[in-house]
Parts: structure tokens; sequence; C-alpha cells
């Protein structure tokens, strides 16, 4: 199990893998794709199970939404709305080197919209900014951002991140479809107050942070690990899963930079 900094994933990945020892590993693979690319290529023809940590597959929200767009009781799924709210930014020395708050925070909720929808992301337009604490500026990132995602059946998706929400940890996702609509992290500890008379909904105290938040999820997903090592399968987010996710973060980061849509065509190698 690898949860150690990013910059050790690499080697500590194909190590495991050189040694027949099944590997979990929080995301990201690498700190980039090129990066990304060489644990691939350096792994690829082994047959020791990899797992890559995107939580948010094993959360039972996610998992209902996913077969409820299955089923087609939703219709044709015309919007999504993703949102991944932090009660607070991180510590100025693990800004430096997150990535960035695409790469960082938002590769969950790209992670998510792929793996619920199983529609690729075609283009995307991105826009970020800065309001809180200048070391965020100074380490070339922005404290807030959002993202217009193109799927490839046409649907749209808005994403949706900061790192200032002291309501309470703020994650959600809305599937907006023709028959019916289904939302993911709506329910009595969500961080957001309804403003009409007599509304009390929701009642419980927030969450406070996203251990709080996903605790079955991790737990649901380390059991899949163990099961997976244990009995073999398939992987329930392999490497090339979050390589994907990270091509729509590294998409994103381009077009807010370059203040223009990207196709993210243009980041694959």
């Amino acid at each position: 199990m690898v949860a150690s900094a990013t910059a050790t994933h690499p080697e500590l990945i194909t190590a495991g893998v050189a040694a027949g020892v099944p590997v979990f590993c929080e995301k990201p693979v690498a700190r980039d794709i090129d990066d990304t690319l060489d644990v691939i290529e350096r792994t690829g023809d082994a047959k020791v199970p990899v797992q890559i940590g995107f939580q948010r597959r094993f959360d039972n929200g996610y998992r209902t939404a996913r077969r409820a767009l299955q089923s087609g009781s939703l219709g044709h799924v015309h919007h999504l709305r993703a949102t991944t709210l932090d009660p607070a930014p991180p510590p100025g020395e693990y800004l430096a080197s997150s990535g960035g708050l695409f790469r960082d925070c938002a590769v969950h909720d790209f992670d998510a919209i792929r793996w619920v929808t199983g529609c690729e992301v075609t283009e995307v337009y991105a826009v970020g900014a800065n309001r809180g604490e200048e070391f965020i500026r100074a380490a070339g990132d922005v404290d807030a951002v959002s993202a217009l995602l193109t799927l490839d059946d046409g649907a749209f998706a808005l994403v949706s991140n900061s790192r200032y929400n002291a309501a309470g940890y703020d994650v959600r996702l809305e599937l907006l479809g023709a028959d019916a609509s289904i939302s993911v992290g709506l329910d009595e500890r969500m961080p957001l107050r309804s403003a009409e008379p007599g509304v009390t909904f929701p009642s419980e105290p927030a969450y406070p942070h996203f251990m709080e938040r996903f605790a079955a999820a991790y737990e649901a997903e380390l059991t899949a690990f163990v099961s997976l090592a244990a009995e073999g399968g398939d992987s329930p987010c392999t490497m090339t899963d979050a390589l994907e996710a990270f091509y729509i973060a590294e998409a994103c980061e381009a077009s807010r930079r370059r203040r223009s849509p990207v196709l993210v065509a243009e980041v694959r190698r």
C-alpha cells in the first residue's frame, strides 16, 4: 500500500510489481503525464494487480447514481454538476508540489464523471481565480476553478472546486436527465443551507473533512483491494483510468492559462 508523497509513487509501484506484490497506490500514479506513462510502460507486461485510489468509485451515492444512469431511468443525461469544496487550503509546502487545483483536487471529479457515465471527455473550457491567501498565488496555483467539460455523448459537465468552504467539506455530483435527476451528496450533513422560509434541511452538522465524508468508501476500497490481491481479477481502478483523469486535468490547466477551449486530444501523448 503506497500512501507516501507523490514523487515516490513511480518507484514504489514499479518495485512492488517487479517483486510480484499486488500494489494499492493513492492517486496519482506520478506527478505528470510523462512519468505516469513511464510507469505504465515499465509495468505493462506484468500480471501483478495494481489499484489506484479513487475512493469515490466505492461510495454508495456514486454507485447508486451510476446504476440509475445505466438502468435508463434518468433518460438521456444532458448535464452533470460536480463540486468539491475544501474547508480550508492545505499547507503551503504541500501546495508547492501538489500539481495545482485541477490535478490535485478536481481530478477526483473527473474520474467520478468518467466512471459514473462511462463517457470520455473530449473538450474543456476552464477558468480560475485567487481571492484568498497569497501563498497559493505564489505557488503558481489558484484557489477556485470552474470547468465546462463536453462528453463524447454530447452531455455537459460543470465542475467547480475551491480551497475555501469553511461551512464544511462539500462534495456532490448531480445528474440531470430528460426523465429524472439524481444527486450524490444530498444528505443531512451537506454544508449548504436553504434560503426558503421554514426549510430546515439539512439539519445535521456538516462533514468537517474528506475522511469523515468518505470513511465507508475508503473501507470498501481497501476491501476490494484485498480481494483483488487474494483472488485476482480486474482492477476496479487501473493506472490507465488514473491517466485518463490526469489528461482531463492537464487540459483544464492548459485551458485556464490560455483562456480558451482545449481538446483533450491536444494533451495526449
